[in-house]
C-alpha cells in the first residue's frame, strides 16, 4: 500500500471510504454488516503480524493456507472458528491484493479462492454469526466478487502515489486489463501496448 494512503484520517476511515466507493462503482449491494467486516479486515492487515509468521534471524513468511486449515481441523470449536476466520481472511486479502503474483504461483489464485470460500462457508455453517444469512455466508457465496472489490481497492491505493501509478502501468502492459486502463486514463496517463501485446497485434 502506498505511503500516502492515510493523510489526516485513520486507516479505518480511509478503508471505509474506499470500500463504499468501489461498491458504488461496481453497483454492488451487500449487507451493512459485511461491509463493516471488510473495512475491519483491511485495516487489520496493516499489522504485519496479521499476515506474516516470524521466523529466526528476523525473517518472516506467509503461513500456507493448508497449514492454517490443518490447525483449524485439529482444534476445539472456539479455536476452529478463529482459525477458519483467519484462513478466510488471509485467502481473501491475498487474492485481492496480490492476485497477479498468485496467478504466477504453483497453486494459483483459484486455489486461494476455493480455500477462502470453504473457510467462510464452514463458519456460516456453524452459525458464526447468523448462519448463511450473515457476513460469512455472503463472503463465501460471493467470494470472487469480494476478491474483485479488494483488487480495485488496492488499485485505488496505488493511484495515490507516483510509485503506485508506475506499478499499475506495468500491470496494464502485462495484462491489458481494461479496468486498470480506465483508472490510468482517469489520471491522465497515456497508454501504449506492452511488448507482448504489440507482438500479438503484429501477428494478427
Amino acid at each position: 500500500m502506498s505511503e500516502g494512503v492515510v493523510i489526516g484520517q485513520s486507516a479505518r476511515e480511509w478503508f471505509r471510504h474506499a470500500v463504499g466507493e468501489v461498491l458504488t462503482h461496481r453497483s454492488m449491494r451487500i449487507q451493512e454488516v459485511t461491509e463493516f467486516y471488510l473495512v475491519n479486515l483491511l485495516a487489520s492487515f496493516l499489522d504485519r503480524g496479521r499476515l506474516f509468521v516470524e521466523e529466526g534471524e528476523g525473517e518472516a513468511r506467509v503461513q500456507p493456507l493448508a497449514l492454517i486449515l490443518l490447525e483449524a481441523l485439529g482444534a476445539d470449536r472456539a479455536r476452529r472458528a478463529r482459525e477458519l476466520r483467519r484462513l478466510g481472511d488471509t485467502a481473501l486479502y491475498l487474492s485481492g491484493f496480490f492476485g497477479d503474483s498468485l496467478a504466477r504461483s504453483a497453486a494459483g489464485v483459484d486455489y486461494y479462492i476455493a480455500m477462502g470460500k470453504r473457510a467462510y462457508g464452514a463458519l456460516a455453517g456453524q452459525g458464526e454469526p447468523a448462519g448463511e444469512e450473515g457476513p460469512f455466508g455472503e463472503l463465501s457465496g460471493r467470494f470472487p466478487d469480494f476478491v474483485d472489490v479488494l483488487a480495485e481497492i488496492a488499485e485505488l491505493a496505488d493511484l495515490r502515489s507516483n510509485r503506485g501509478l508506475v506499478r499499475l502501468y506495468r500491470r496494464f502492459l502485462a495484462t491489458g486489463s481494461e479496468r486498470v486502463a480506465g483508472l490510468l486514463r482517469a489520471r491522465g496517463v497515456a497508454l501504449f501496448p506492452g511488448p507482448e501485446r504489440a507482438r500479438r497485434s503484429l501477428k494478427q
